[in-house]
């Protein structure tokens, strides 16, 4: 989505928006923080943990890793939501604010 945005294509994201969010990480001094999780993390990203909290889970098609549903409910005993989107990537709630609030929504209501 980065990228189509800097080839002209408007979807979601403009050339504003992505400079904006350098330069806020620029001027913050932010971006080693913000890498920490990926340098530090030890276990396996994609290993089975057997989280047993309630988990809705929102596939994204422009996401390095589309977890399918097989994997996800044997990682998520308690999962409550699954759906794969039309759009939207690695920064959904940025690119794709209206699905990701919607899918936050359903994935979470039948916990009211």
């Amino acid at each position: 989505m980065i990228t189509r945005a800097f080839d002209g294509v408007t979807e979601g994201l403009s050339r504003d928006d992505v400079l904006d969010n350098i330069t806020l990480f620029w001027l913050t001094n932010t971006a080693i923080s913000a890498a920490r999780l990926y340098a530090e993390n030890t276990t396996p990203f994609f290993g089975i943990n057997n989280v047993e909290l309630p988990v809705a889970v929102s596939v994204f098609p422009d996401e390095l890793y589309q977890a399918p549903k097989s994997w996800t409910q044997q990682a998520y005993s308690n999962l409550v939501h699954y759906n794969r989107l039309p759009k939207g990537g690695h920064f959904a709630a940025w690119e794709q604010p209206e699905l990701f609030v919607n899918e936050v929504r359903t994935g979470f209501r039948s916990l009211r």
